[in-house]
């Protein structure tokens, strides 16, 4: 069997000794000595020169304190083509989601349109690196700061991407990401926001602890956003790999180009300058019975490809209609084949051969 993805699991006996350091100094949460060595390396290797990391205990606490923080409860333009944490945290911090569809080739939201769909009442913009495909940021930066406008970056699928020279995590107000068990990176379950504003960066620090300033004060509102002791050991027992998995996956990505017959199919587009993590491998098929067809044969096979990202956002019940005709075509066409670090030669050669021959 041959799922979508597969977790990267460090050798056991390295994921245990960081759990004793955890268990030998009797702390198992409340940002302890592992959270703390980990937002210091990974602070390193992402080569963050403004923006500072604040762990979290999964992806979409970080979204929800950002626009808790920034949103005001107002509108917020967004994209329809993203995993639906970040529409419903929108709803969830009791704001209001505005569509603007995307790029058909970028697949992230398209900044031509996100002007017109700006009122009295927009506050943020909250848009998704697709894939790791960033956003074209510098007219959004352009567009943001024109209306006065917060910027948050859903950047869960973007560990590790640079683009123009420095790490994507450096762009808008606030960028989050997944450290969930099935990314690049992960921390089994785990998340981490990123925040260049020093100001901004308290509020939203203490946001993520209930508020506090110290034991017996509060600095004002707050949740319990804190990333654990034991998911920090499981951060600390991946990160010596990153090099290995971005190479595995690399490789993955390169087997794909080279036996698929690309011409009878659809890929997105890399933004120029970008230095790409391998994410994800998705594909356009013509129409959604062709997608319906290609996903059963694959299966048949063992082969689990996913519908990534389906349905279009537009459809979900607690949002104002709308209509948004690219998301809602690329949504019904699109799959992602599988992709993680370990998949073998062999196995894409299978799943390729099935694809072409069909």
């Amino acid at each position: 069997m041959i799922p979508v993805t597969k977790s990267f699991l460090p050798p056991l006996e390295e994921y245990t000794a960081q759990v004793q350091r955890a268990y030998n100094n009797g702390w198992l949460t409340n940002r302890g000595e592992l959270v703390l060595e980990l937002e210091d390396k990974l602070t390193g290797y992402l080569q963050l020169e403004q923006a500072k990391i604040l762990l979290m205990n999964n992806g979409t606490i970080p979204i929800q304190i950002a626009l808790k923080c920034l949103a005001q409860g107002g509108e917020v333009i967004t994209t329809p083509f993203s995993y639906v944490a970040t529409t419903s945290a929108i709803v969830w911090e009791g704001c209001t989601p505005v569509f603007v569809d995307i790029h058909p080739e970028y697949l992230t939201i398209d900044e031509t349109k996100i002007e017109q769909a700006i009122t009295e009442k927009t506050t943020c913009i909250l848009a998704t690196h697709v894939f790791g495909n960033p956003c074209n940021v510098e007219e959004i930066e352009r567009i943001a700061n024109k209306h006065k406008l917060k910027v948050i970056y859903d950047g869960a699928h973007a560990f590790g991407v640079n683009y123009k020279g420095k790490s994507i995590f450096e762009y808008g107000d606030v960028t989050t990401c997944s450290f969930h068990a099935t990314k690049l990176f992960h921390t089994g379950e785990g998340g981490a926001l990123f925040c260049k504003d020093q100001a901004l960066f308290h509020q939203l620090y203490y946001s993520h602890n209930f508020g506090h300033d110290g034991p017996l004060a509060f600095h004002g509102l707050g949740i319990n956003g804190k990333m654990s002791e034991l998911q920090a050991a499981m951060g600390l027992a991946v990160f010596p790999y990153m090099p290995e998995i971005l190479e595995g996956r690399s490789r993955v990505v390169s087997w794909y180009d080279e036996f698929l017959k690309l011409e009878s199919l659809e890929q997105i587009k890399i933004r120029k300058e970008t230095n790409w993590n391998s994410a994800y491998y998705p594909v356009l098929f013509e129409s959604e019975i062709e997608l319906k067809e290609m996903q059963k044969s694959l299966q048949d096979i063992e082969v689990f490809p996913r519908r990534y990202f389906y349905p279009s956002l537009t459809n979900l019940p607690y949002v104002p209609p709308s209509s948004c005709e690219i998301a809602s075509s690329v949504s019904s066409r699109i799959l992602c084949l599988p992709l993680f670090y370990g998949l073998s030669e062999h196995e894409v050669k299978r799943i390729t051969s099935i694809i072409n021959n069909f």
